[in-house]
């Protein structure tokens, strides 16, 4: 939980950036949407990769090499004005030239790829370290990381920009950058990849036989497992379709929140900062933790049914907060907006986790992955591109609910699926003779 809290420190810090970076180098909305567009769409890719090695490699170690590569590309984009000697970055103005919104779009993409370091090993070591029948509750204990990172970061930039100016954006990049680094340590020398590195037998086995031991499987049937429980199953791919209209929704929150508090509520930038922060503090993790309670207690650990409440939910509440005019109806709707979008956003992971089993739990939260950052193209780039035409911050609205309510019809469809991939994968086994 501490070492991707960190995570979202080197990576949500640019949504708040974002109207000092406009106002102090003139990078426009469309090339910052660009940014986040391109970085959501490697972030995807990245997740599929890395979750390919999580389920074969160490998994402490490719999030510990994550999260100190993204600090150093943080770095990076934090001193890249300090280059207009070398490259010519700034005109005359001091305003950013093609060359330096290349520069930093460019480091923003290689921040895309390493941050997909960071889910795939934690969703593998979940499923390796938790009983099935308590993962959707765990999980969303553990997601409460997410509203954590991104909520401390929106408020540490916030108050960084309103006691420093715009002139100081490159804070944004520098502070979080330094206090990601210190969870590099944490997560190497803190994290055990399962529980038989500690003499533990596997998770799933414990109320059987203490004692006993996991037999390794072939790569023969680890690739039939793979194949069957993800590639093929088309239950993953309902999920990773529900999944991008889940997060587009997140995305525009979360990324454009700060922005259209301020110039379309006309919201000051500190108190925009704290709102978008209490989203993801307040309205994140009481959705995340109530979410995973309610499946345990009420949906029989069918994730995917917590998920068609909150996606209803959170579309009505959206457009509540696109009604609302006064101040206090404003952040009330928003923030319940982000308290029934972290309920999917923690939970169709465990859906695609209790499928997949723990064979294959990053790979097919990979597959959700790469759906679910393709929604950058429709939150970063396309919602940019409409906020700075004509049609402006009300027509993005609009398509933010549209969405929502296609998000509720997919999930709708898998309703009565069972929980049940540990079962099918026992069968496969038994099938193999292993």
């Amino acid at each position: 939980m501490i070492g991707y809290a960190l995570f979202y420190f080197v990576r949500k810090n640019l949504s708040m950036a974002i109207p000092a970076m406009e106002a102090e180098l003139g990078i426009t909305k469309v090339q910052l949407g660009v940014f986040m567009t391109l970085n959501g769409i490697i972030y995807g890719a990245s997740r599929f990769f890395n979750g390919y090695l999580a389920d074969r490699f160490s998994r402490r170690k490719i999030m510990s090499l994550g999260l100190l590569l993204s600090a150093l590309v943080n770095f990076a984009i934090a001193f890249s004005p300090k280059m207009n000697g070398v490259m010519h970055l700034l005109d005359t103005e001091g305003k950013a030239t093609m060359g330096l919104v290349y520069l930093i779009g460019s480091l923003w993409l290689v921040n895309g790829y390493v941050q997909g370091m960071g889910v795939p090993p934690c969703m593998s070591l979940l499923a390796h370290w938790v009983r099935p029948k308590e993962l959707p509750t765990k999980q969303a204990i553990w997601n409460t990381s997410h509203s954590i990172g991104a909520g401390l970061v929106v408020v540490l930039c916030g108050f960084l920009l309103r006691h420093f100016g715009y002139s100081a954006w490159n804070l944004c990049f520098i502070v979080p950058a330094a206090i990601a680094l210190m969870g590099v340590p944490i997560i190497f020398f803190g994290v055990k990849d399962d529980p038989s590195e500690v003499g533990l037998p596997p998770v799933e086995k414990m109320d059987e036989d203490a004692s006993s031991k996991e037999k390794p499987l072939s790569k023969g049937l680890q690739k039939k497992i793979m194949v069957k429980m993800v590639f093929k199953n088309p239950i993953v791919w309902t999920l990773a379709f529900a999944n991008f209209c889940m997060n587009v929704i997140r995305g525009t929150i979360l990324d454009w929140g700060g922005t259209f508090l301020v110039q379309d509520k006309g919201f000051e930038i500190a108190i925009a900062g704290t709102v978008i922060g209490s989203c993801e503090l307040v309205g994140g993790i009481l959705g995340m933790l109530v979410s995973g309670w309610a499946t345990d207690k009420f949906f029989g650990h069918r994730a995917h049914r917590t998920c068609l409440v909150c996606m209803v939910l959170t579309t009505i509440c959206f457009a509540l907060f696109w009604g609302s005019s006064g101040m206090a109806s404003t952040i009330i709707f928003l923030i319940l907006s982000s308290f029934f979008i972290y309920g999917p956003q923690a939970l169709y992971g465990t859906c695609a986790s209790m499928q997949c089993t723990k064979y294959a739990a990053a790979t097919g939260n990979g597959i959700l992955g790469i759906l679910g950052y393709m929604s950058t193209l429709v939150s970063g780039m396309w919602f940019g591109s409409v906020a700075s035409s004509a049609l402006g911050w009300n027509r993005v609205y609009i398509y933010v609910i549209g969405f929502g309510i296609l998000g509720s019809i997919i999930t709708a469809l898998i309703w009565n699926v069972p929980a049940d991939g540990y079962a099918k994968v026992e069968k496969i086994i038994k099938e193999a003779g292993e």
